[in-house]
């Protein structure tokens, strides 16, 4: 029965002269970097009992099973990983380095202390993805990091930056997979700064000093990320959209678009296209922003799905890297990456069964009628059909199942956590 329902959704998307098949092919050929962080509450493993501190971000919630060890980690990314149809990435950041119970410098992290991560990512067939950690730490205490006027400070991060360029160069090589290392930091006042001018240009310097190396972009790329505010930056963040936006153009950086890093008015979606005039790609960070920079879990909405337009659309897709950022602890983690994800997953289909072709030809006649029309009728075609036979193909569970899989492993693993 089900494979009949397939037939006939396929038939209804070839009648508007969408392929269905090249779709679904699409599809599975576009990777969705998992964050690592959302199993862990955004702790890491530097040192037992961490959690996360300072730096403008917060997770909330405290439901039971977090992940405790990075064996634990592993152990929930590739339960997650089993209800997730399609191709995945690991997205790591560089305080979920693997010290063996030793104290290391992040300034002094190498290789050696991610290579149990690259060798993990290689067993699971997948890519990976890097981040520094520009917080938790005590010399991001006062809000300052690249941008501090200490320049002890800031040349402790920039050697901190540049390791984890070669760290990410070495992933991308041995996983034969290019990464893509971006660049956050929470830099910024709590109240009116009387100079704005001073820790951005100190934060552009750090910045080239960081990628004054030349890495093979065949093994890694760079990205800078830009944010609107964050707990204790709320009146001034150093490394705002404009800023960053000049610096990617500038350098021809990646520019790293957060959907929760600007007003709540604000879509992500429109500035795609016009980025894209000017920096060699995009690394997306979907997330979902609630009144604020809340990091919800992403779900199928209306921001979420014009993202997804916009990349299909433009043909955005070889110059784009997918990544959820979202850290919720009010709900079961594994869940809310399986949610997460499958939700980026259905919006990119849903944009891929668009008839591009068919939309771009009325507007460029002026048929505006033609093209509202279409819209509308696409959004009752039966792409749920599509979506469970993606499953079906990818060995994932079909429709609601994967929860009942997410609670047999909360009863037998997650609980028996402390």
């Amino acid at each position: 029965m089900s494979t009949s329902f397939f037939a006939e959704a396929r038939d209804r998307y070839a009648a508007l002269g969408v392929d269905v098949e090249s779709v679904l092919a699409t599809l599975a050929a576009t990777p969705i970097s998992l964050h690592c962080w959302q199993g862990d509450d955004v702790g890491g493993f530097e040192k037992p009992g961490a959690g996360l501190s300072g730096g403008g971000i917060q997770a909330t919630g405290n439901y039971p099973g977090k992940a405790r060890t990075i064996v634990e980690l592993r152990a929930d990314l590739e339960q997650a990983a089993k209800l997730i149809p399609g191709k995945k990435r690991l997205n790591l950041h560089a305080l979920y380095a693997d010290l063996g119970g030793k104290k290391v410098e992040r300034s002094d992290y190498g290789v050696e202390h991610f290579q149990s991560w690259i060798d993990w990512c290689k067993a699971q067939a997948w890519g990976m993805d890097f981040n520094p950690s520009y917080f938790s730490h005590p010399l991001a205490n006062d809000g300052f990091t690249l941008s501090s006027a200490d320049k002890a400070v800031r040349d402790y991060w920039i050697s901190h930056g540049i390791a984890c360029r070669k760290i990410a160069e070495a992933a991308g090589k041995q996983l034969g997979s290019r990464a893509v290392t971006n660049v956050w930091i929470p830099d910024g006042q709590k109240d009116l700064p009387a100079d704005r001018k001073a820790p951005r240009e100190r934060l552009a310097s750090s910045l080239d000093t960081i990628f004054a190396e030349k890495i093979d972009e065949s093994h890694n790329v760079d990205a800078v990320e830009c944010k609107l505010f964050g707990i204790g930056s709320e009146s001034y963040v150093v490394g705002s959209h404009e800023f960053y936006m000049g610096y990617a153009v500038t350098r021809q950086k990646w520019l790293c678009l957060d959907a929760g890093h600007f007003h709540p008015t604000e879509t992500i979606a429109d500035k795609i296209s016009a980025v894209m005039q000017y920096v060699p790609g995009v690394l997306l960070h979907v997330s979902r922003g609630v009144r604020w920079d809340s990091d919800h879990v992403v779900t199928l909405d209306d921001p979420t799905k014009a993202i997804f337009e916009e990349l299909v659309r433009g043909e955005y897709l070889p110059r784009t890297a997918i990544g959820l950022d979202f850290f919720d602890a009010s709900i079961n983690r594994i869940a809310a990456w399986t949610i997460g994800t499958r939700s980026a997953q259905k919006a990119l289909l849903l944009a891929l069964l668009e008839p591009a072709k068919q939309l771009r030809a009325a507007e460029a006649a002026g048929d505006n009628t033609t093209r509202l029309a279409l819209m509308e009728e696409l959004k009752t075609l039966p792409f749920g059909e599509v979506w469970d036979e993606f499953c079906r193909r990818e060995n994932a569970p079909v429709g609601a199942a994967w929860i009942g899989e997410v609670k047999a492993y909360e009863k037998a693993v997650l609980s028996k956590r402390a």
